[in-house]
């Protein structure tokens, strides 16, 4: 039986050991003479793709993530945009490994990963498609918008330099069925890349789909998981550069069309010339995340007029507080007149009733004042005079009374 490249005293169990180090230093893939039998390695890359006690480990980093996004994201400091995997996904296949294709892992976790780095080569690209006009629209993408948000790097020996504006975090995927997927890719042309084979003896050289294929084993991400993108803004610093993409969050309008080309055209990871790494939008937690917005930026709205009106004189604090009333009514106003007709028996006189009451109660003299004004313009001969005379007389007296001080 293949065993890991360990010592003794560590035994043979790893069940409670990282993908990474199962993956890597603990591989069950040798035999006693340190060969790699064929039959042992789809086994063992299959060992390394369960993620049995790391599950809840992966979900408590992206959780983190998403606690430090909100308070960003209420600022407009930050984007975020949830994804979910139509394919298989994979990354790091370049790294050393005794399988031939590695794979990546967040350390110290030991966990699968898409690196802010490669997020950010692939928006770059997206972003140059777009600005090339080739793809048709080009979403406000310049050379200039791409330069100022994401960096120029020059040639060796060049002074024009620039960083970008925006941070791309490491993408945590939430993979569907809580374990990684194995994949095999099966070249026919090895004889060409090893070069076996004699010309001499009528063996070609050349590639060809007639070779004999070798099965290769690597790890991916299964169709299904999810990712959540985050990419964020150091607003200070564009606005200093260029402040035309500062305002009005047009920095994010531009990440979004980016990624939404990279969605439908680039894919991320490794492979994506043949598929893998193809995913597309979560619209649903995508309109979650917006309401979660809304409410966040709503409250801290309040919180902020909370702390202007306490920071204000008694009798401008009433008149504060007063001028929501007013506008609140007028809205209702507003609403009945456009409406059309007056309907004496309608809601809108249950509205101008209560906000007499409440106008009555008032003791701030241009509170009073502004409500008197607008009950007058509420109750003309023309529109809204009720049809009983005693109200119609109160009604009177009691706009008098306000906008006479009394």
């Amino acid at each position: 039986m293949p065993n890991a490249a360990a010592p003794a005293y560590l035994g043979n169990d790893f069940t409670q050991a990282s993908p990474a180090l199962r993956f890597g230093a603990y591989l069950r893939l040798w035999e006693a003479d340190w060969s790699i039998a064929k039959s042992s390695k789809r086994p063992a890359t299959a060992d390394a793709s369960e993620l049995r006690a790391h599950v809840d480990c992966l979900r408590a980093l992206a959780a983190r993530q998403t606690a430090l996004a909100a308070p960003l994201a209420a600022q407009d400091l930050l984007f975020a945009l949830d994804a979910q995997a139509t394919a298989p996904f994979t990354t790091g296949l370049g790294n050393e490994h005794p399988l031939e294709n590695g794979f990546a892992f967040l350390n110290p976790y030991g966990l699968p990963y898409l690196p802010g780095s490669g997020v950010k080569g692939v928006l770059r690209q997206a972003a140059r498609e777009l600005e090339s006009g080739e793809w048709g629209d080009a979403h406000g993408w310049t050379k200039d918008a791409i330069t100022h948000l994401f960096g120029l790097e020059s040639d060796d020996g060049e002074k024009e330099h620039q960083r970008g504006a925006l941070m791309f975090w490491d993408v945590l995927p939430q993979l569907a069925g809580d374990s990684l997927q194995v994949d095999v890719m099966a070249p026919h042309q090895s004889h060409y890349y090893q070069q076996r084979g004699d010309a001499r003896s009528g063996d070609s050289l050349s590639p060809h789909d007639s070779g004999q294929p070798t099965p290769i084993n690597f790890l991916t991400v299964p169709p299904g998981s999810r990712f959540t993108f985050h990419v964020q803004c150091k607003l200070p610093f564009l606005q200093r550069i260029a402040p035309a993409l500062a305002d009005g969050g047009r920095w994010q309008a531009l990440v979004q069309a980016a990624i939404e080309h990279a969605f439908a055209w680039l894919g991320f990871g490794a492979k994506t010339a043949v598929g893998y790494g193809a995913m597309t939008e979560d619209l649903k937690v995508r309109q979650q995340r917006e309401a979660a917005r809304a409410a966040a930026r709503a409250q801290a709205a309040a919180v902020a007029e909370k702390t202007r009106l306490a920071s204000l004189a008694p009798e401008d604090r009433d008149w504060a507080e007063a001028q929501r009333v007013v506008d609140a009514f007028r809205a209702e106003l507003a609403k009945a007149k456009a409406a059309g007709v007056y309907n004496p028996g309608g809601p809108f006189n249950q509205a101008r009733q209560a906000f007499l009451k409440t106008a009555l109660g008032w003791n701030e003299l241009r509170s009073r004042a502004a409500a008197g004004e607008l009950l007058a313009d509420s109750a003309t001969r023309a529109w809204g005079r009720p049809s009983n005379r005693d109200r119609w007389t109160e009604l009177q007296a009691a706009i008098a009374q306000l906008k006479g001080g009394a």
